[in-house]
């Protein structure tokens, strides 16, 4: 007997006519191509489990037959009378809102209760990027596997490009931008991935913030800063003064005057305006 510990339905590749002998089966006649009695997921599944992954892409018609074999755990066949029995733990995945999908009535409230019996909330690779590096080893293992090559050299540079995009796709997107530099890269050579980092965010979510800033960024930033100078109508100290406006001690302030060269320019112009 074959192990069937875990049987798993992409239900976004499934054609929508197909989904009930998909899931259910069908005896042989009961619908042009049906050549062969046929064995349906479900049934494939029989104390073991079934991963229903883009359970949101399941028609709604289909959804109270689901229903009824996720409560009762029977079913029929397509083309058959026979009730048949099956006790199968059901997993489910989408990165569909089903709320809002049960809301647009395309998805069945009750539905939407039997499936959120214990729901996880799986946040987006742009937002546990710390993944990222362990999930590209794991596809570069398996698509050396498929391949029949050796598991390539990533070079740093390389994987800091994937740290850095978005990946609005997601886990798939990443495991297709693998595989695909698994195709095009030369037996023997480093790895190279096809991705640009995003100058901006493409979800509408804040960009990450770098952690640091450069020395040239901190000049800038202390100049734009230090325009309270003419605030204070090129005074430094007492009331009134720069020091008094920035909250720092006038000696601290005078160093980084000098240290910028603005002083010396305040007072010029100081001396200009006279």
């Amino acid at each position: 007997r074959a192990d069937r510990s875990m049987v798993k339905v992409n239900c976004a590749s499934i054609p929508k006519e197909l989904f009930e002998s998909e899931f259910f089966g069908h005896v042989r006649g009961s619908f042009t191509g049906a050549i062969n009695d046929r064995v349906g997921r479900f049934q494939l599944a029989d104390r073991g489990t079934l991963f229903l992954d883009e359970v949101g892409e399941i028609p709604l018609e289909l959804q109270t037959k689901l229903l009824r074999v996720l409560q009762e755990g029977e079913f029929e066949r397509v083309g058959e009378g026979t009730t048949r029995h099956v006790n199968v733990r059901v997993l489910a995945a989408t990165n569909r809102d089903l709320k809002a999908e049960v809301n647009a009535g395309r998805f069945r409230l009750d539905l939407f209760y039997r499936l959120s019996v214990f729901p996880l909330q799986v946040p987006p690779l742009r937002e546990r990027r710390e993944d990222i590096t362990a999930l590209t080893t794991q596809f570069l293992r398996a698509a050396s596997r498929r391949l029949g090559r050796t598991v390539p050299k990533v070079p740093q540079r390389e994987m800091a490009k994937l740290v850095a995009y978005d990946w609005p796709g997601n886990v798939r997107e990443l495991q297709h931008v693998v595989e695909r530099a698994m195709i095009l890269a030369p037996p023997g050579r480093a790895i190279q991935f096809d991705v640009t980092p995003s100058p901006a965010p493409r979800s509408g979510l804040p960009a990450p913030v770098r952690p640091y800033r450069t020395e040239h960024e901190w000049r800038r930033l202390e100049r734009d800063n230090l325009a309270v100078l003419k605030a204070a109508r090129g005074k430094v100290t007492g009331p009134g003064g720069a020091a008094a406006l920035l909250g720092v001690n006038p000696n601290t302030l005078a160093s980084r005057l000098r240290v910028l060269g603005l002083k010396k320019m305040f007072i010029e112009q100081r001396d200009a305006s006279r």
